[in-house]
């Protein structure tokens, strides 16, 4: 994986969603390097399976040498390559770019773990000291003229011509991420952009520090006679998450979306419903330390002088210029297509939960915090359907099984557990599986799961690659992760999750498929197209629901029964229920971030921002953004969903026009004709294909926003150009 400003940020960012650092003051010369200390951080990776990270032997003291070196060696690599003598060519400067920062690749892996699964106090002030030094080595990258020049050369030459279309993409690929960076600026311009970067790195990595900080500083703890509602395997998770803080005899909701979220849905407590909600729903926005406006305020400043300097009138036109979208109206036009009817839901939605409350004598006009709570009466009362009742047979590693079972289906792959002992982890929760091609019996990689919630990790669910495949120097083994904050049962009691947490456990599984499938020659062609990336991952959710993993793997976690036919028939005609919501709260957060980037934010104050946006665009009160501003991690904590949230629902139309291919075919979600099209043209090719070209080929068309709107059950709106 090369470097470059747009690039760094993928591996960091990747773990934590942190702007991409860069190098500064490290004057260690490339022979310097070679003689540094040995450190654990930089060494080749040994053992099995091509060699696997060293996660047993992290050091957070060898973590700025390890940066400063690997940067180091990765710019003498590329000054070699810049100050080549021969006529630049494919070869010489491209696949030459291509084989660099194999050592700071090495950093960055055990760099991603303490940021995300690993992170304290001691790693937060590395990260804070190192950030602008990494956005520096960033900047000297793309600034470096010698080398633009070449690949510049090489991709303005008709030699360009006669490559294969994979590497014209990776060409296209490697001078677009310099060019959109800035190094087509003059020289004044140049400094100023890359001041730009260093001073946004601090901010980014303070943003998600102060978000992590409140995650950690606010638990509530609660005592017995406070239960009142809460499912058991809610309440014995909770007794273990108070033991393990020190409160053995108390129950601890901790402020993560897994806590909260169950707890708002099932506590008969108002009261402490409404605490839960506000202490989550403020995290950076409660004016103390940890406060991430005036941050936010000088993130905006700073991204729109930067795309100034390239000549865009504000930063969604730059950031959207290579996506699928290719402009802010595109996905601004799509979601508001869909808004209406989402809000429209909404009322009808609180319309039902009020006259539940009504009817129970409760006195109470719905809010926020009870539209979890009062959804869920709704829901048992129309579908005769309980949310608690569908959890027991929601089994987390008969879900992990599920999994695997739909990718040997799919992708012919079989997971086969490693012992423990054989490859190294970075806590002892963590588990790893080698996968193999049940056909050939070669082997395509090892994936690695960290399931549970720990003080350190951040929150929410996401996927890394630890290695990705490459061909062009031999073929490498892939090695891929899942990473989740469910919460950890009692001893020896089963894990079980409510059903929008396993379809977050597939769609995350997703991510991994696509990077065990994949079969590209060059490690840039691993990147993504932010607004096409989730579309593999969203596709996978629909197999949640296949006959094959309801029957073998939703079993009673007690009796070990399947779970009946007539629930699986409520599950399934409630499928659309309470899509309002989570339409709307997702919506809200992606119009949001794209208007924020579209708008000139001199004298912006963010919380007034959201707020008048909110209330212009009807916003119902009784919802609140999925993510509201100040905690808005996948935007502000770095560059990779900035002004490119709506991107979930540009890849939901991918997925729900995709699903209706399988949907339609004579074999089903299982049929495997379109599988092996899915394969072949959706997963290995990564990014090596211009998606739209992709989705066509696996297609036949482009996609069709109505099938989305069928998924969602709301009423066909205008077509959308996609």
């Amino acid at each position: 994986m090369k470097f470059t400003s747009t690039l760094v940020a993928g591996v960091v960012a990747a773990a934590l969603s942190v702007s991409l650092p860069t190098l500064a003051g490290s004057s260690q010369s490339a022979q310097g390097a070679q003689q540094a200390v040995a450190n654990n951080l930089t060494a080749p990776w040994q053992g099995p399976y091509g060699g696997v990270p060293a996660f047993d032997k992290m050091e957070l003291a060898e973590v700025k040498q390890a940066l400063n070196e690997g940067m180091a060696q990765q710019l003498a690599e590329l000054d070699a390559i810049a100050n080549n003598p021969a006529a630049p060519n494919f070869e010489n400067t491209i696949v030459a770019y291509e084989k660099t920062g194999k050592t700071l690749d090495r950093v960055f892996t055990y760099y991603g773990i303490w940021s995300a699964n690993l992170s304290s106090p001691e790693f937060r002030a590395i990260q804070q000291e190192m950030a602008p030094k990494l956005s520096e080595f960033s900047s000297q990258i793309t600034q470096n003229e010698k080398l633009f020049e070449r690949i510049r050369a090489v991709y303005e030459s008709d030699v360009l011509k006669t490559l294969r279309p994979d590497q014209q993409r990776l060409t296209y690929l490697i001078y677009d991420s310099f060019a959109s960076n800035g190094a087509t600026l003059d020289a004044k311009a140049k400094a100023r952009y890359a001041e730009i970067n260093q001073e946004l790195s601090k901010l980014h990595t303070k943003f998600a520090n102060n978000v992590l900080a409140d995650e950690e500083n606010y638990v509530l703890y609660l005592s017995k006679e406070q239960l009142s509602g809460l499912p058991e395997s809610f309440v014995k998770a909770a007794a273990a998450a108070a033991k393990e803080r020190g409160k053995e005899g108390m129950y601890a909701i901790t402020n993560t979306r897994s806590s909260m979220d169950p707890f708002l849905t099932y506590s008969d407590e108002r009261a402490l419903r409404e605490k839960v909600w506000n202490t989550y729903y403020n995290r950076g926005d409660n004016g103390d330390e940890y406060d991430n406006n005036a941050i936010i305020q000088q993130i905006l400043t700073l991204r729109h002088e930067r795309v100034k300097l390239l000549g865009f009138d504000n930063y969604a036109q730059w950031r959207l210029s290579n996506r699928m979208a290719k402009t802010p109206e595109n996905a601004m036009d799509l979601m508001q297509s869909v808004w209406p009817a989402a809000i429209a839901r909404v009322k009808e939605e609180v319309a039902d939960m009020q006259a539940i409350a009504d009817a129970r004598g409760d006195k109470i006009k719905i809010a926020p915090w009870d539209y979890r709570y009062y959804a869920e009466k709704v829901r048992q009362q129309r579908y005769d359907l309980d949310s608690n009742e569908v959890k027991q047979y929601l089994q987390l590693d008969k879900l992990r099984d599920a999994m695997f079972y739909v990718a040997g289906r799919l992708f012919n792959f079989d997971f086969a557990a490693v012992p423990q002992g054989k490859v190294p982890v970075y806590h002892p929760d963590v588990k790893v599986w080698e996968v193999k091609d049940k056909t050939s019996g070669e082997l395509v990689g090892l994936w690695y799961l960290d399931p549970f919630a720990r003080q350190g990790k951040r929150s929410g669910a996401w996927a890394n690659s630890y290695r990705s495949h490459t061909s062009f120097e031999g073929n490498t083994t892939v090695l891929s992760s899942n990473n989740s904050n469910f919460v950890k049962g009692a001893p020896g009691e089963p894990v079980l999750i409510s059903w929008d947490d396993a379809e977050t456990y597939f769609h995350e599984f997703g991510h991994a498929l696509h990077a065990l499938s994949s079969d590209v020659a060059y490690p840039t062609l691993n990147s993504g197209v932010r607004d096409y990336t989730e579309f593999q991952s969203q596709l996978l959710e629909r197999w949640l629901l296949t006959d094959e993993v309801i029957n073998n793997y939703l079993v009673h976690y007690e009796t070990g029964k399947p779970i009946p036919a007539e629930l699986v028939e409520k599950i399934k005609k409630a499928a659309t229920f309470n899509e309002g919501f989570k339409t709307t709260e997702y919506l809200a957060s992606a119009l949001i971030d794209l208007k924020l980037h579209m708008t000139d934010p001199k004298g912006l104050d963010p919380d007034a921002f959201e707020r008048e946006t909110l209330s212009a665009l009807g916003m119902p009160s009784e919802v609140v953004m999925r993510h509201r501003t100040p905690q808005f991690g996948h935007v502000f904590s770095g560059e990779g969903y900035s002004a490119g949230y709506y991107g979930y629902m540009w890849a939901e139309v991918l997925t729900s026009d995709a699903a209706q291919a399988f949907a339609e075919a004579p074999g089903g979600f299982y049929d495997k004709d379109v599988a092996a099209k899915l394969v072949k043209h959706l997963f290995s090719v990564r990014n090596a294909v211009d998606p739209a070209d992709a989705y066509r080929a696996f297609r036949g068309r482009d996609a069709k926003v109505d099938a989305l709107m069928q998924d969602r059950g709301f009423p066909l709106g205008t077509a959308v150009k996609m």
